[in-house]
């Protein structure tokens, strides 16, 4: 995927992290579609490294890993902020 792609992809899995976590948080939209690529990313390698297959494509799948993601970075983010 080009690096647009992550950026929507990145932005859809922060909106869905951010619904499934929600809370007063400092940053705003800019930190939200941040929050959502390194969620993506780490999504992506949890789901490698658990057996369920590459995210090489962008698909359900890919996007339930990406928020998934996003949930843990919001999660690591909020527990080293306070």
């Amino acid at each position: 995927m080009g690096i647009i792609s992550w950026i929507i992809f990145g932005l859809l899995a922060g909106i869905l992290a951010k619904i499934a976590m929600p809370g007063r948080d400092s940053g705003g939209f800019i930190f939200t579609v941040v929050l959502g690529i390194l969620g993506a990313a780490v999504g992506g390698w949890i789901g490698t490294q658990l057996g369920w297959g590459t995210v090489s494509g962008f698909d359900l799948r890919s996007l339930g890993l990406a928020a998934f993601g996003g949930v843990v970075v919001l999660a690591i983010y909020r527990a080293l902020s306070r």
